[in-house]
């Protein structure tokens, strides 16, 4: 869960810089916003976790 929230406001601050730098225009980042909401409600939102859970510990393992 942790993960997951981080993640949303990661992506939340980007799409702001984004919106703000002027790289992307509101249209745009309206649709990949209900784009990915209503991706979270489809079937392939499990696999999609487990991907990013595996890609998280796999981060997480990587020793400097």
């Amino acid at each position: 869960m942790a993960i997951s929230l981080s993640v949303v406001v990661l992506l939340a601050v980007i799409l702001v810089v984004l919106l703000r730098g002027g790289s992307i225009k509101a249209g745009p980042a309206i649709v990949a916003v209900l784009f990915g909401f209503f991706l979270a409600s489809s079937g392939m939102a499990p696999s999609i976790q487990r991907f990013l859970d595996s890609i998280a510990q796999t981060i997480n393992q990587i020793s400097f």
